[in-house]
């Protein structure tokens, strides 16, 4: 049984919501210096490299299971290489703030996506909580998703953040069906394979990196360091010590922080279809996870 939510479990859930959700604001203004790829690979990489460190640190070993290995290299795939692309490159035409609304709607995506390949039924609550939270990515993207000119990139921008979130539920679909594994470990080789992926196709696209200085390479070193490689550390122990249900709890406080950071810091204008959107996903979340944060808060 999982035990009672400690006060390090509840301010590390404050933490991660925090640092997640100003990971938009901090993608934005690396791009300002380097391309998509190249802040995508940077982040893999370093996040990689931290997590490698650690985990021979820690004396942790590889896993001899094939298994393992087939669902760590599709569970990189999915929860790293491509959803750090995709919102590396989405963010160039769409606010952080949008970045940040988009990814509210990752439990909404892992509830009917576990429902056909886990063992985790969709009821008729759920099913409500999903909807409302679809209608909710719908008012987001607004009409202008059909609006594709030449020169205006928005409407791909917004599919391809949309997309992020749906490539993170699957990665959280496989994670659960992976075989018992180090959480460390299966962090070290999901992000190795991001890297192996990501920094290939940033040499070819677009070349070894050079220092621009100033805060664009800060924020490559951030990204890899803190909401890759620390905010996974993080992870790891709160759901140990206070289980996965809990988790989700970072979910409410991402896209609020989100819409913060691009407003107050750099200067985002927040059309009223994302606060609309907002409540709407929210409302779906609450609706879908009622019982199991109900039941958190009274334990």
């Amino acid at each position: 049984m999982t035990a009672r939510p400690t006060l390090e479990n509840w301010m590390s859930i404050l933490a991660l919501g925090f640092i997640w959700g100003g990971t938009f604001m901090v993608v934005s203004v690396a791009l300002r210096g380097y391309g998509p790829v190249t802040v995508a690979a940077a982040r893999t990489g370093l996040g990689a490299l931290a997590m490698l460190s650690l985990m021979l640190l820690l004396r942790r070993r590889w896993p001899r299971d094939r298994m393992v290995w087939v669902y760590g290299v599709l569970t990189g795939i999915t929860t790293s290489a491509l959803p750090f692309f995709l919102l590396s490159w989405g963010q160039q035409y769409v606010p952080s703030a949008f970045a940040g609304l988009s990814m509210a709607a990752l439990p909404l995506f892992v509830l009917p996506l576990a429902h056909l390949f886990s063992d985790e039924p969709l009821s008729a609550r759920k099913a409500l909580g999903v909807t409302l939270g679809f209608i909710g990515a719908l008012v987001l993207i607004g009409p202008g998703v059909l609006q594709i000119a030449e020169d205006r990139f928005e409407a791909l921008g917004q599919i391809a953040c949309v997309l992020a979130a749906f490539s993170y539920a699957t990665g959280s679909i496989l994670t659960r069906r992976c075989p018992p594994v180090d959480a460390i470990t299966l962090a070290t080789i999901t992000l190795g394979v991001g890297a192996v992926i990501l920094v290939p196709l940033m040499l070819i696209f677009e070349g070894l990196p050079r220092p621009v200085g100033g805060l664009p390479d800060l924020s490559i070193i951030f990204l890899g360091l803190i909401p890759t490689a620390l905010a996974a550390l993080i992870r790891v122990r709160v759901v140990q010590t206070a289980g996965s249900v809990f988790m989700t709890l970072v979910n409410y406080q991402v896209p609020v922080w989100s819409m913060v950071f691009g407003a107050a810091l750099l200067g985002e204008e927040l059309p009223l279809r994302f606060f609309a959107a907002l409540a709407l996903i929210l409302l779906g979340l609450a609706i879908s996870q009622v019982r199991q944060v109900g039941a958190l808060l009274r334990a």
